[in-house]
């Protein structure tokens, strides 16, 4: 039986997307009956896209077997899209063994925020989600393959992977995960040298052996933020092979569960008789499933733009109003740092996403009866994955390993979910505050006003920032300068709470996969360049930033802050390939509704 809230939203949704449901529906039934697809093709034209390839051309041209379009993420500068090297070239070889074949459509473009936060390459991170739909689309353009394999694990790489491929949403596919890198440097260990570097009490030198003790090998990031966040939420939609998200890469289970995911797309097609195009795995439930494994593990707030977008490329509407109201029923079962002090795969050990789903499912708060990629309900996903000689098994996870880690829902961390929807004279904003002590979960204190984060770093050296204070960074929102995270901000601001004053960070970007301790309002919308009143902030207001009773406000005289001009926006920002983006920004539409400007160009 599903839990009351759960349906409720459920249903809100279902009710505000019909009109655009219908039409995704539409869409695809006609793409499945008269798009453009082998059988149809040109001689001329298959020859092309046979040409590049030896051993599967026979095999092609008898188009007898599925032929599996891969999209890859692989660049070996990023450590959890490096694993995908080898990836074309087995899935190649598992393809032929189910009389399929593969090849490889296209590559997207993955950037790590991990690289380029601080800098001037973070201003293109937000828009490289819709580059990557973009590419997804483009490498699925030539109407040659009859399902996909989405090779993407991090930040923007997955929703953009989804938000392109449910264009094509009457072709199977399957995200294909990497695996997280083994545990180094403890996160707790690496903010302390983080914040010791920010006060001078730690060299550049120790600051970069801490940093590449914690960021040591091939594989995602071990800390519980947006790349992570995606392949929970892979899991809660079933869109991945059960069990897939955290297994290390390099090991005979990871391998398996590449191989099976690979056999288990060629039976899924339209050709056979278990069709299961992706979109219609991915609906109000699946969309609702993500929104509430967000909120029972503490994930990153990056997907409080995520979830809208991927969800408005399949014809849904999910608003911030609908986390609000789940946040308020699911309850908290996962603590995994920056919300707790383990890692993920300390998580994965726990009982990882099987003890998760399982949980969930047990007290009503996820949508079993979802159409999965696997065969299953997502039932199946409540079970651990794992090898009896060559062969892949799945059995219960048992009790939790570590209930510092995971609990039942029973003994939750938290009876909510830990974010919240803040609304008053500045705007409607995102406060995550699952990793926040109670007793800072309201920060009244006066404003220190910035437009770039850099010049709150520069401050926060001199001394400037030495009291109570609500720092609020504003012209960060996509339509300024592309939304780049704010991740710089963390350790002054968190050696400012540990010197015992009371401090909070007011702005329209983002601080969202790895925020932790410090309490921030994000998302802050609308965005003062188009019109927020965040831009009417002067040093010296007082701002109330209130989780419990979810206010955001000025505490300024009405008539004095309606009177208040806006404050200009600074110029856009040239160099780093940013004047190549400006259509971007200046086509993107809110963070609620998912802050991209293709689908707002689209009318999606």
């Amino acid at each position: 039986m599903i839990h009351a809230a759960v349906a409720a939203v459920t249903q809100r949704i279902v009710e505000r997307s019909r009109p655009g449901r219908r039409a995704y529906l539409d869409l695809i039934d006609r793409e499945r009956e008269s798009a453009v697809r082998r059988p149809n093709l040109g001689c001329a034209n298959l020859a092309h896209a046979y040409a590049g390839t030896d051993e599967d051309r026979e095999a092609m041209k008898a188009d007898r077997g599925m032929n599996i379009g891969l999209v890859t993420s692989y660049n070996d500068m990023l450590s959890a899209h490096a694993v995908f090297y080898r990836y074309p070239e087995q899935m190649k070889v598992w393809a032929r063994e189910v009389g399929a074949t593969a090849q490889v459509a296209g590559a997207t473009p993955a950037m790590c925020d991990g690289v380029t936060q601080g800098y001037a390459g973070m201003e293109l991170s937000l828009f490289s989600r819709d580059t990557i739909a973009l590419s997804t689309a483009v490498a699925l353009s030539h109407g040659t393959f009859e399902g996909a394999a989405l090779l993407g694990i991090c930040d923007k790489i997955v929703p953009g992977l989804l938000m392109g491929a449910l264009r094509f949403g009457h072709l199977p596919a399957i995200l294909i995960p990497g695996g997280p890198m083994p545990t180094g440097l403890p996160n707790k260990a690496k903010a302390a040298v983080r914040e010791r570097f920010a006060v001078g009490d730690a060299s550049r030198e120790e600051l970069l052996d801490a940093e590449i003790q914690a960021y040591h090998g091939k594989g995602t990031c071990t800390f519980y933020g947006t790349a992570n966040t995606n392949q929970m939420m892979m899991e809660v939609m079933g869109l991945h092979m059960p069990g897939a998200a955290f297994v290390n890469p390099g090991t005979k289970l990871r391998q398996e569960l590449t191989r099976a995911a690979v056999h288990r797309l060629a039976a899924i097609g339209q050709r056979g008789d278990d069709y299961r195009p992706l979109g219609w795995c991915v609906d109000e439930r699946s969309i609702v499933n993500a929104a509430v494994g967000l909120l029972a593990t503490g994930g990153s707030t990056n997907h409080l733009m995520h979830i809208p977008a991927i969800a408005r490329a399949a014809g849904i509407v999910i608003d911030w109003e609908d986390f609000d109201r789940l946040s308020a029923a699911v309850p908290l079962i996962a603590r995994v740092y920056p919300n707790g002090s383990a890692d993920v795969n300390a998580f994965e050990a726990a009982g990882g996403m099987p003890f998760v789903i399982r949980e969930l499912i047990g007290a009503g708060y996820l949508h079993d009866d979802i159409m999965t990629v696997s065969g299953e309900s997502l039932s199946a996903y409540g079970a651990k994955p794992g090898l009896d000689g060559d062969a892949l098994t799945w059995t219960d996870p048992g009790a939790s390993g570590d209930e510092t880690i995971l609990r039942p829902v029973a003994q939750p961390f938290s009876a909510d979910g830990g974010m919240r929807i803040l609304a008053g004279n500045i705007g409607r904003a995102c406060i995550k505050v699952s990793a926040v002590d109670r007793e800072r979960w309201v920060i009244e204190a006066p404003a220190r006003v910035f437009d770039d984060q850099l010049d709150v770093i520069a401050a926060f050296q001199r001394g400037e920032l030495e009291r109570d204070v609500v720092v609020v960074v504003r012209f960060q929102g996509p339509r300024a300068n592309g939304m780049p995270e704010l991740h710089k901000l963390t350790p002054p601001l968190g050696v400012l709470q540990n010197r015992g004053f009371k401090v909070a960070l007011v702005t329209d970007g983002r601080m969202s996969g790895a925020s932790g301790k410090v309490p921030c309002a994000i998302h802050c919308s609308p965005e003062a360049l188009g019109g927020g009143a965040i831009g009417r902030i002067r040093d010296g207001d007082v701002i109330r930033v209130d989780a419990v009773a979810g206010m955001l406000t000025a505490l300024v005289d009405a008539a004095e802050w309606e009177a208040r001009t806006l404050d200009a926006a600074p110029p856009p920002a040239t160099g780093f390939g940013r004047e190549l983006f400006g259509l971007f920004r200046a086509q993107a539409d809110e963070a609620e509704k998912g802050a991209s400007a293709v689908l707002a160009g689209a009318g999606l």
